[in-house]
């Protein structure tokens, strides 16, 4: 899914359902018109990419090659401010190094989780709020039927500082 911000206006433009009120809009991002937009946060699915999954990367050649070019194309929007956020993948080795791995103890969250940022025209986030506690929560949640959906959440503490930082660039 993806974060579009112009100015003081956010959409979501997701494959889900939105949880939040606001313009949401749902379906392909891909056919979305992105003339009018200059930043646009990108969130995509990392079920096919992370290295937590390795051990099934042999049983999932075609669907990894899929979500590879999806991100090539999230990547390639015209849009002339892209950030592009997953945790430790596949994206790394086969299209390029992030430009910066954040942590949430670094933007108010006492957890770690590694997040990854490939960058276009945006500079890197400076952390927030330090703070301490280094408690691998979402690496040790249990199963269930929303595990990956709260395994995939940004956290609060980044999605403001991206905001903050990144959303009144001229």
């Amino acid at each position: 899914d993806a974060f579009i911000a112009q100015g003081h206006e956010a959409i979501s433009c997701d494959m889900l359902p939105t949880e939040a009120p606001g313009p949401h809009l749902q379906g392909d991002c891909l056919s979305f018109d992105w003339s009018r937009y200059d930043l646009v946060v990108c969130h995509p699915p990392c079920t096919h990419l992370c290295v937590s999954g390795t051990r099934w990367f042999k049983n999932k050649v075609a669907e990894q090659a899929e979500a590879l070019e999806f991100v090539r194309a999230l990547l390639a929007l015209p849009v002339p401010r892209i950030a592009l956020e997953n945790p430790i993948s596949v994206i790394s080795s086969k299209i390029r190094k992030p430009d910066q791995i954040i942590q949430p103890w670094q933007f108010g969250h006492g957890e770690v989780k590694a997040t990854c940022l490939w960058l276009k025209g945006l500079p890197k986030l400076t952390p927030s709020d330090v703070v301490d506690g280094r408690n691998p929560r979402v690496a040790r949640m249990p199963p269930s039927p929303t595990r990956w959906k709260e395994r995939s959440r940004t956290f609060s503490g980044i999605a403001k500082t991206m905001a903050v930082q990144w959303g009144n660039l001229a």
